[in-house]
């Protein structure tokens, strides 16, 4: 599942130009508003002729300028979910599914109406029409319609932007779902934080048209100055942990990390299940000794391998290494004064359970449920 990019495109003033080569099952598309994300995917589904470039996937080129090939929208077989639902309102849900199959041949209808149903949990909704759909609903089947059309690559473009909190809790497990299991590339565009650290392989940070890093989520959003000022709040570290034990009497679940043992709330989620952790700065306490009668159940210990400082601000960056994941706490520049502490010291980061919430766990793409129900496409 290989997407290369390599494009540039001038819209008015802006300036497109990008390059990457992603393998990952779901490749996100992160930036700011203005950044250039969709105009970049709608590069790739054919919505923009680019000016110069080229753009392939798993070895079928979409489009070369310098060849003089570009492969229309409607025969690059790319499905495309938009922040809105976009159903016929007068069709049922039934009808909405179906009407991507109506634009392939039979031999080309390599989807099965079933095995959307089951993936995406819908099959309780075909006899009801948008109207009587939740906006997490209306989303499942828009992805439902793209997939029935047999797509060789999966476009997204904001599809979380337009549905509260709720909503996005419930659809973001099918989302996973899909990425797990439908064997299709998809390309995720979004600007939220929560998102682009739990669903996808591979993030392609875009900045003013460029793109300024590719690579593993872990890595890349551990880098502060990657991520977009208004996420920053809701920064951290990133990292895989595996599911060891469930407390029925307490409502925890245990992760086993290579930082430690962490609590959570209940995930129900099976023993053995991994998960994608992120810890925000922000939630992180820090001491400098071993600490007693805390609330907090986490506690893990680690070494500082960093202190950074902003010029004349308040606020400090203090980076822990606890057994090879590097932590990020934000603290007061008092507090770090006030503790002493400074790179090599042998701290402890303390956590509470309730931090690691549903928007900081969902599971993984290393996960061993993997490629349960393959699409075929």
């Amino acid at each position: 599942m290989t997407i290369e990019v390599d494009v540039a495109h001038r819209l008015g003033v802006f300036t497109l130009e990008a390059r990457f080569t992603s393998e990952g099952r779901l490749t996100a598309l992160f930036g700011q508003s203005g950044a250039g994300k969709t105009s970049l995917v709608n590069v790739i589904g054919g919505l923009i002729r680019p000016n110069r470039g080229r753009v392939a996937v798993d070895g079928t080129t979409l489009v070369d300028t310098a060849s003089g090939i570009f492969v229309p929208t409607h025969r690059r077989r790319a499905g495309y979910v938009f922040q809105e639902g976009r159903l016929f309102p007068h069709l049922t849900v039934r009808q909405n599914l179906m009407f991507g199959r109506w634009f392939r041949a039979p031999q080309e209808r390599r989807v099965q109406l079933e095995t959307v149903l089951d993936l995406l949990g819908i099959g309780h909704l075909l006899q009801r029409r948008p109207g009587a759909l939740s906006g997490g609903e209306k989303q499942r089947v828009a992805i439902g319609r793209a997939l029935l059309a047999s797509p060789r690559l999966l476009l997204m473009d904001e599809p979380l932007a337009a549905l509260d909190d709720a909503r996005k809790s419930e659809i973001l497990p099918f989302i996973e779902r899909l990425r797990d299991e439908a064997n299709i590339p998809i390309v995720y565009v979004s600007h939220s934080l929560a998102e682009v650290s739990r669903l996808p392989n591979s993030i392609v940070v875009l900045r003013d048209g460029r793109v300024v890093a590719v690579g593993d989520p872990a890595e890349v959003l551990s880098r502060t100055d990657l991520v977009p000022q208004d996420a920053v709040e809701e920064a951290g570290a990133v990292f895989e942990a595996q599911i060891a034990q469930h407390d029925a009497q307490f409502g925890l679940t245990m992760l086993q990390s290579k930082a430690g043992l962490l609590r959570a709330p209940h995930l129900d989620l099976p023993i053995g299940t991994i998960v994608r952790v992120r810890v925000r700065a922000k939630d992180v306490v820090v001491a400098n000794a071993p600490p007693v009668g805390l609330s907090a159940l986490n506690v893990l210990a680690g070494k500082i391998v960093e202190v950074k400082k902003n010029s004349g601000g308040t606020v400090v960056e203090v980076y822990i290494d606890c057994n090879g994941v590097t932590l990020q706490a934000r603290l007061t520049r008092k507090s770090v004064e006030t503790l002493g502490l400074t790179s090599e010291l042998r701290v402890y980061a303390i956590l509470k359970s309730v931090a690691l919430d549903k928007g900081t766990l969902g599971t993984s793409p290393l996960s061993a449920n993997l490629c349960r129900a393959d699409l075929g496409v």
